[in-house]
């Protein structure tokens, strides 16, 4: 790879600017991903999404006991204490992982339960084994009270069916392997790799393991560049090194450029009529090269072409020179190609806005997602419970906090473990009300080129973060009886609203269902809901604009199911569709989506909260335009425009 002067020289190099030179290449190259394949599991590693991954099934798919002990109702247990005991019966059944229940928990009755075992119909609660003292005459003795909901995690908890998984353009690691597998998926789309084909050049080469004769050197530029492509997401062909003998170098190059998506040539580049490689580049196809020599150190002599749809690069022969140029002008395009990032970061510092508690004595890793915010970078905890699997697809990293500490405190400025070497925040930043039709808009502003991230939070949660500044925007649905409207008169000291759309909440059930089928009105549904013990409701999260609605519709009641509070409407239907419970509240698409019954309660305004003075204004315009485009998707799921 030493470069060879010639006497004889007919060709100087023009040199270009870096950015000149970048310009002229994707241009003429306009990289894009190659297209999509299916890869199973068991190959996705490194591989890069190529379509939305939606859960064909809940995760986890039934309401199931996080503890050993015994499955009951909480009211049961309400005043127990050591002191005085509650004393209840056992049920003919115990529940192990993978036993399905047969007896429902029937007043002043319990049934011994697993970790992992699904909750029996009639439970609402789990009290630990370790709170209980079996009695002689066969009862459970139960030494302390039971919150409604407590040591269970809900069926649809961590994702419903239905809902985004993974989205296209991530690169897939061993946590999207164990998201994809735990709702059943054995295969994904992902975009194919490019086939690189990496050639050496050079009488002085001697492959490594050869004897080294006199005045040669070790082909080291042809393995660096073959292990940096597979770094990038693509598939090194290696053709090795050839002689500077033009027949058989023009073959090899032939070769690789038919075979290959691309081919990257080491040594060679300086002016010099000995010099093989740029006039055979020439003559594989138009429009050849764009560009010999780049004003940059090291790396001048780079050689930039595309023939015939595909990019031809000739580094120089130094190692250095050969490897930064590699990095800064060729691994991007490459990895455009492989539908990866651009570029690869490690490490970042971030806020912490909250109190993270930990127990002392252990050390604590704690998954973030990653925001800017107006004072630099905040990590927001994204964590679900040691059961979850989605909290991956949120995190870009994760904070330690030390075994001698018992909490992290709000506003430390804490060191992020990034879980890939690329960190790419996102253009905006969303968290509050969940809904479907937002997957459309975040879709549209992906084919802009704009990069989103939603977290659900509920609309109350949304206006906090939007309040602290962790948020772009906060879609929030909040109906104020005072003035009869929706969500203006929640707005902060310096929020402006954005238009969303309507869409209409209402009562889902199991079509046929006669307690809701034959009601007159919504009204007289929950009235015969409210009068059947066996009728369980399915609720919302505390914060969601829907549980307010549910609250106002209730009047105060808490009807059994009341403590089931999964975090979307995709998994309030998905409960009713598969008999986990009986009804609920949730959207109208949502209910059609699942086959279930619908009665109308209110339209609402599912609108966005914003800063008057945002972030990133041209992010906050480029929503607004992805709205107005998302509009025939979001009338053919259902909603109308505001």
């Amino acid at each position: 790879m030493i470069q060879r002067p010639e006497l004889n020289q007919d060709q100087f190099l023009t040199v270009l600017s870096r950015d000149e030179a970048i310009a002229r290449f994707r241009a003429a190259l306009v990289p894009r991903p190659l297209g999509e394949e299916m890869v199973p599991l068991d190959r996705l590693v490194g591989r890069v999404l190529a379509r939305d991954i939606a859960a064909p099934v809940d995760t986890p798919p039934f309401d199931r006991s996080v503890v050993d002990g015994f499955a009951v109702r909480a009211a049961d247990v309400a005043v127990a204490s050591e002191a005085a005991p509650v004393l209840l019966a056992l049920n003919g059944e115990t529940i192990a992982c993978g036993t399905e229940p047969r007896l429902a928990v029937a007043p002043g009755t319990a049934t011994p339960i697993a970790t992992g075992g699904p909750i029996p119909r009639g439970a609402d609660a789990v009290v630990m084994i370790e709170q209980t003292e079996p009695e002689l005459d066969g009862r459970l003795a139960v030494g302390r009270a039971v919150a409604p909901g407590q040591n269970i995690a809900f069926a649809g908890s961590d994702i419903a069916r239905g809902e985004t998984l993974l989205r296209k353009g991530i690169s897939i690691g061993a946590r999207e392997i164990g998201m994809l597998a735990a709702v059943g998926l054995a295969e994904a789309p992902v975009w194919r790799r490019p086939r690189v084909a990496v050639i050496s050049t050079g009488d002085e080469l001697v492959q490594p393991g050869k004897p080294l004769r006199p005045a040669a050197i070790y082909d080291s530029n042809g393995p660096i560049i073959a292990a940096a492509l597979e770094e990038n997401g693509c598939e090194a062909n290696r053709f090795g090194a050839y002689p500077d003998d033009a027949a058989q170098l023009e073959e090899a190059m032939r070769s690789a450029h038919a075979s290959c998506d691309a081919v990257i040539l080491s040594g060679g580049t300086s002016k010099g009529a000995g010099d093989l490689t740029y006039r055979i580049v020439e003559r594989l196809g138009a429009p050849g090269i764009v560009a010999h020599g780049v004003a940059l150190k090291p790396g001048k002599p780079l050689c930039l072409a595309v023939c015939d749809g595909k990019p031809v690069i000739i580094l120089p022969g130094f190692p250095t020179s050969a490897m930064f140029t590699f990095h800064d002008i060729v691994a991007p395009v490459l990895r455009i190609l492989a539908g990866m990032p651009e570029r690869e970061e490690i490490k970042v510092s971030a806020r912490v806005p909250v109190r993270i508690p930990s127990d002392l004595g252990r050390t604590e890793f704690v998954m973030v997602s990653l925001a800017q915010a107006a004072e630099g970078m905040v990590a927001i905890p994204v964590g679900k419970g040691s059961g979850a699997v989605t909290a991956f697809s949120q995190a870009d990293g994760f904070v330690t906090i030390d075994a001698l500490s018992e909490a992290l405190p709000a506003g430390t400025i804490a060191p992020v473990t990034l879980f890939t070497p690329h960190l790419s925040t996102p253009d905006l930043v969303i968290m509050g009300s969940h809904c479907v039709g937002l997957d459309a808009v975040i879709a549209c502003l992906a084919d802009r080129g704009s990069t989103a991230r939603s977290l659900s939070l509920g609309s109350l949660g949304g206006l906090s973060a939007l309040k602290r500044g962790e948020c772009d925007l906060a879609p929030i649905h909040l109906f104020d009886p005072k003035t009869n409207t929706y969500n203006a008169p929640f707005l902060g000291d310096g929020m402006t609203l954005i238009p969303g759309w309507r869409r209409l909440q209402g009562i889902v059930f199991r079509d046929g269902d006669p307690r809701f089928s034959h009601a007159a009105d919504i009204q007289e549904a929950v009235r015969t809901a409210l009068a059947d013990p066996d009728c369980l409701m399915v609720n919302r999260n505390q914060g969601a604009g829907t549980r307010i609605l549910i609250d106002q519709l209730l009047a105060g009641a808490r009807p059994p199911g009341y403590w089931n509070q999964p975090r979307s409407h995709n998994a309030v239907a998905a409960a009713v569709a598969q008999g986990r419970a009986d009804w609920g509240i949730a959207i109208r698409p949502v209910a059609e989506a699942c086959g279930l019954g619908f009665l109308p309660l209110a339209e609402e305004h599912y609108d966005f909260a914003v800063a008057a003075e945002p972030r990133a204004p041209d992010a906050i315009a480029a929503f607004r335009d992805a709205i107005r485009e998302a509009a025939h998707s979001l009338r053919a799921i259902g909603f109308t425009a505001a």
